[in-house]
């Protein structure tokens, strides 16, 4: 798992993704069990960030079980691992790490 997400931050990091964050959900109840969450440059960096991870990802051997994509808020699902790719604008709107930090919170009521 470790070297996948190192494939990915490298993928994201050397096409000038910004802020990438992993965040460790393998002991919460979510539907996978990490998150990388970056910050594309504009919204057309966001579309081509997805493009990279596709073609570089698959001869890796990941299996994409699913790619959502739009200019401001691209998914890139492989199971057992979710990227986001935001646009600065609504990666703050969302605050995607804020409401996943709060998982926690919300399984111990």
């Amino acid at each position: 798992m470790e070297k996948r997400l190192e494939n990915i931050i490298k993928i994201l990091d050397d096409k000038k993704a910004e802020n990438i964050e992993v965040i460790d959900l393998s002991d919460k109840d979510y539907i996978t069990d990490k998150v990388v969450i970056s910050t594309a440059l504009n919204n057309k960096h966001s579309l081509s960030l997805v493009g990279h991870l596709k073609d570089e990802l698959k001869p890796l051997g990941e299996e994409i079980v699913m790619t959502e994509e739009d200019e401001d808020w691209s998914i890139v699902d492989l199971g057992d691992i979710m990227i986001h790719i935001m646009t600065q604008s609504h990666r703050e709107k969302y605050d995607l790490e804020d409401f996943l930090a709060h998982l926690e919170e919300a399984q111990e009521i």
